[in-house]
């Protein structure tokens, strides 16, 4: 393979759950009095962190989210998460594909390794997880589309930008993979192609990934 670590995302990419957390999200903060449509929050959330949610809501109502909001949204997303997730199809294949050609991969999320950690174990890719792969926007001062995630995944992981592949679903990811000197790979499973540009390469399937990265 040309590339010494394969970095993935997760929502949307490891995991099913961009559909589940977006429905929720759009929900609360209609609830709260800030009508979003699920269209509105896969186009401005996905692939981000959550203070993205609180600066948009902030610069476009001048009203701050309660200082809840993080805590009630998790608790509803990871109820939701025991019922409804599933790990994206074909996943499971690529990374047992790179284990036993002894490729590095982790994974870079806007997710807190909370969450990341939840949804490994619902669908059962923690196997495949340990705490030496897993990064979060915890981990950095600045979430996607800032490099900073990448890089810092890259360094922990030893290996040099440019030696990296990113997979990624959002239009937020590929700019942050992009700025970080990464080739990456975008996901078009649930995202517009168009939304993906400057993306290395587009596929729609993921057991069509392997051959891709070799």
């Amino acid at each position: 393979m040309r590339y010494d670590l394969v970095i993935f995302d997760n929502d949307g990419v490891l995991v099913d759950s961009e559909p589940i957390s977006n429905r929720l999200l759009a929900a609360y903060l209609t609830e709260l009095g800030h009508p979003t449509s699920y269209e509105d929050s896969i186009r401005d959330y996905m692939g981000s962190a959550m203070h993205r949610v609180h600066d948009l809501v902030l610069e476009r109502t001048g009203q701050r989210l309660p200082d809840d909001f993080d805590d009630v949204f998790h608790g509803r997303v990871f109820a939701a998460f025991e019922e409804e997730l599933k790990p994206v199809s074909g996943v499971a294949g690529v990374l047992e594909q790179l284990a036993a050609d002894g490729v590095p991969y982790c994974v870079a999320s806007s997710g807190s390794h909370e969450r990341i950690r939840v949804g490994h174990r619902t669908t059962g890719l923690d196997r495949w997880f340990d705490e030496s792969r897993i990064f979060s926007s915890q981990d950095v001062g600045r979430g996607k589309p800032a490099p900073d995630l990448f890089l810092h995944a890259a360094e922990r992981m030893g290996v040099e930008p440019g030696r990296c592949a990113v997979v990624e679903d959002s239009p937020l990811g590929v700019r942050a993979a992009v700025a970080a000197g990464m080739d990456v790979y975008g996901f078009t499973a649930m995202t517009p192609a168009g939304r993906l540009q400057g993306a290395t390469q587009l596929f729609s399937d993921m057991g069509q990934l392997a051959d891709l990265l070799e």
